[in-house]
């Protein structure tokens, strides 16, 4: 859980060690957020529910004064924006987007549109990518945890509050390669058809999880062929390696 600002809270995974080479790719995948914006006049649900439904699809926009990425025009997609309640001049959403969306510029558009002005009060991360509110840990439940292990030699909080990598890759679909071709693609060789042992459907320019017979995240690649054209292959490459996960030599060489 991350606290950048009093005012936005939610959801924010971490990566450590290893995990941090994943993040990126999970990390944008989409999020869904709980907005709380002000409108500056007295408008009806009607009009708001107008409104707020003009930004859904693909929406041009500049990142605000105050914000960490260059201000250019950009173009990112609203999956879904929902009125949840209204009460005064404060109206509750939902929004569902690509990374990268500002809230509080919705929220800003939404007042010209409505021709009074609005900001945003409130703001909740409830979803990134495949991680929710569900597990969510504070941290000082994390610093907590830390002083047990350190102090005490009780890791058993810490086992609580950690995820193993290969969480990170539900959002995907999975390849799992033999034992013997797991140290060639640890050294950055590409996964091949042979070394193919079972695979999830995806289609070709996915991105796919690779993993081993026992669970444990390989790789992450784009994949040159779809699973139906897997099917029928004796050789060749299957995948385009983004980021190796697993460290060399863990698993025999299997190559002169």
């Amino acid at each position: 859980m991350g606290r950048g600002n009093p005012k936005v809270t939610g959801v924010l995974p971490i990566g450590l060690e290893n995990a941090t080479k994943i993040m990126s790719y999970t990390t944008n995948a989409g999020k869904e957020y709980i907005c709380v914006m002000q409108v500056h006049c007295d408008v009806d649900e009607k009009t708001l529910v107008e409104v707020v439904k003009k930004f859904e699809g693909e929406i041009y926009q500049r990142p605000p004064v105050r914000s960490s990425v260059k201000r250019r025009l950009r173009i990112r997609r609203v999956k879904a924006i929902d009125l949840l309640e209204v009460k005064g001049r404060l109206a509750l959403l939902r929004i569902e987007s690509d990374p990268g969306t500002y809230m509080r510029k919705i929220c800003h558009d939404a007042g010209i549109l409505l021709g009074c002005g609005a900001h945003m009060r409130e703001l909740r991360r409830t979803r990134s990518g495949i991680f929710t509110e569900k597990g969510l840990v504070t941290l000082q439940e994390v610093s907590e945890a830390l002083y047990l292990w350190r102090n005490c030699k009780d890791e058993s909080e810490l086992k609580r509050i950690l995820l193993p990598m290969e969480f990170a890759l539900c959002g995907m679909p999975k390849i799992i390669v033999d034992d013997m071709a797991v140290n060639a693609v640890a050294y950055g060789a590409q996964v091949m058809a042979p070394g193919v042992v079972a695979y999830q459907k995806f289609n070709k320019g996915d991105l796919v999880g690779v993993i081993t017979l026992k669970g444990e995240g390989v790789a992450i690649g784009v994949a040159e062929v779809s699973s139906e054209e897997l099917e029928n292959m004796e050789k060749g490459e299957v995948t385009r390696l983004k980021r190796v996960l697993i460290p060399r030599d863990v698993y025999p060489k299997a190559w002169k």
